[in-house]
């Protein structure tokens, strides 16, 4: 009687019974919120093509050379999948992404970066110490934080509210996260919150 049960509760918590919201979650993962995102804010910083390439600057350090430390990592067995869903094993992705956006961001210094996509850089870093400070006590959402920084960000150096919009986009992202079980709505808050306030510090104070 205990196994029937115990099977059924893992075939309820099984992420491929939800595909809807394993789609969006893997979709508007961090990494490619950060490629698109980042892209977008160069592009508005400079005002021209060359921010495109400052750009992408940027999603190499803060999304693309993370996702692919965790796809290394995956490929040693040391996580399951890209979600590293249990907090104590999280740390050393924290310090990968700090050593690489700030590298990012040593080298947008030295060349001259526009302000807006410097600016864009040091929130993500500053947001990610808060991550893996509250990492060490309690677990809170990356995809939200990132998902709700990307936008307050955009919106910033856009300077049009209207790029508010596509916090759609970051209330599917915790939507998304709570319905596969991978956070709690405290959690995804928590996370969302977090990414928007450092965005705006950085834009505005």
């Amino acid at each position: 009687m205990s196994g029937t049960t115990e099977s059924r509760t893992v075939g309820l918590d099984d992420p491929s019974r939800r595909p809807v919201a394993l789609a969006v979650t893997n979709v508007l993962q961090p990494r490619n919120c950060l490629l698109v995102g980042m892209l977008a804010i160069g592009f508005a910083a400079a005002g021209d093509w060359t921010g495109l390439l400052w750009g992408f600057l940027g999603a190499l350090c803060a999304g693309l050379i993370p996702a692919g430390y965790i796809e290394w990592e995956r490929g040693r067995g040391t996580w399951g999948d890209r979600h590293v869903v249990d907090r104590t094993k999280r740390a050393p992705i924290f310090f990968v992404i700090l050593g690489s956006i700030g590298t990012g961001s040593l080298v947008m210094v030295l060349g001259d970066a526009p302000a807006g996509i410097l600016a864009a850089m040091l929130a993500l870093w500053v947001m990610t110490v808060g991550l893996l400070a509250v990492n060490t006590v309690w677990k809170i959402s990356v995809d939200s934080a990132v998902g709700s920084a990307v936008v307050a960000l955009l919106a910033g150096v856009q300077h049009s509210p209207v790029w508010l919009l596509g916090y759609v986009l970051t209330v599917g992202v915790c939507w998304s996260r709570v319905a596969l079980r991978y956070h709690t709505v405290g959690q995804v808050v928590a996370g969302a919150g977090l990414g928007a306030g450092t965005a705006l510090v950085f834009l505005f104070v």
